[in-house]
């Protein structure tokens, strides 16, 4: 299939590289050249603004946003309905807040355009490892649009099979879902971050525990020097606590025991609020996930090497720089 990447950061560069390693086309645009360039170098044709995109591809034209939620993503959206014709797809496939894709659906709907929302999980890694995809939006642009989803999701890979699935669809299996209408599938992405807040945060405090066994605040008899790295390396193997997240921390560990590269300032996406906002709009008790939360506003002011354990797995994952201070 032919479409356009708008965005070409991190995530967006390496979504657009997978689809063209999976023989789709390409066509790039950035308001950064250089990141045009890069990807032109890779195979996709280049755009110098969303008219050009808009002229380069055949209808019903496909646009993937990968753009920061909010105002970025607002505004390409209303301008590509100005710009392009009814039938035509705007796939968000950053962060956005879901209650957002609702309200633009219905927008997109009046003027007869088609609106799919897509959670997408991988990180800095998704080119090697593929995407995991939560997918919101009408039955038929979703199944019109599943040979994007279907190269950039993981497959089934090396994954044993859940023990008494056997589900007619095997779409969850190789990766990706239909979530349900649009904002489905942005709002299970936004529970599936609130989720990772608060394993990273267990991670941290677990760490932080081991570390502070050597501090004078122990008695002498019971002070234990803890290998932090091989703690971490020897929980990967066999342990019922093993993760993506603990490998991080293992990798992390490994090249830095004392993580002195990292401030401790945790930065968080906004996902983790929107999900406990969604937990008091249910009444639902989230109190790990609340606490986790509040643990990244709390260590931007008072710092912790659980804090910078933290700073080091958002690192690992998606190439996350703590902001300056």
């Amino acid at each position: 299939m032919r479409l356009a990447m708008i965005g070409l950061g991190r995530m967006g560069a390496n979504i657009a590289r997978r689809l063209m390693l999976g023989q789709h086309e390409i066509v790039a645009f950035d308001r950064d050249p250089a990141a045009i360039a890069a990807l032109v170098e890779d195979g996709a044709a280049a755009a110098a603004s969303l008219e050009d995109i808009v002229a380069k591809l055949a209808a019903p034209r496909i646009f993937w946003v990968m753009l920061p939620a909010g105002a970025p993503t607002e505004d390409t959206v209303n301008r590509l309905m100005e710009l392009s014709d009814p039938g035509d797809i705007i796939i968000d496939g950053g962060n956005s807040f879901y209650k957002d894709d609702v309200r633009r659906a219905a927008a997109a709907r009046e003027r007869q355009f088609h609106y799919v929302d897509v959670g997408t999980s991988g990180g800095v890694w998704g080119l090697e490892r593929g995407y995991c995809m939560m997918i919101g939006g009408d039955k038929e642009t979703v199944d019109l649009l599943d040979p994007i989803f279907d190269t950039l999701a993981p497959g089934y890979g090396s994954i044993v099979r859940t023990q008494g699935r056997n589900a007619p669809d095997d779409r969850a299996e190789r990766g990706y879902i239909h979530a349900g209408p649009t904002g489905a599938g942005h709002f299970v992405k936004m529970v599936h971050n609130g989720i990772e807040y608060g394993l990273m945060q267990a991670y941290a405090e677990g760490f932080d525990i081991l570390k502070g066994k050597a501090s004078e605040k122990v008695p002498p008899e019971e002070r234990f020097e803890i290998d932090l790295p091989d703690v971490a390396e020897v929980w990967r193997r066999g342990s019922v606590i093993s993760s993506w997240l603990l490998d991080l921390c293992a990798i992390g560990l490994a090249k830095d025991p004392a993580l002195e590269q990292f401030t401790g300032h945790v930065s968080d996406s906004g996902e983790g609020q929107w999900t406990i906002d969604a937990a008091m709009e249910e009444a639902v008790p989230a109190y790990v996930l609340s606490a986790a939360l509040f643990a990244r506003y709390r260590s931007r002011v008072d710092h912790t090497f659980g804090d910078k354990l933290l700073s080091a797995m958002r690192f690992g994952f998606g190439g996350h720089v703590e902001m300056p201070q």
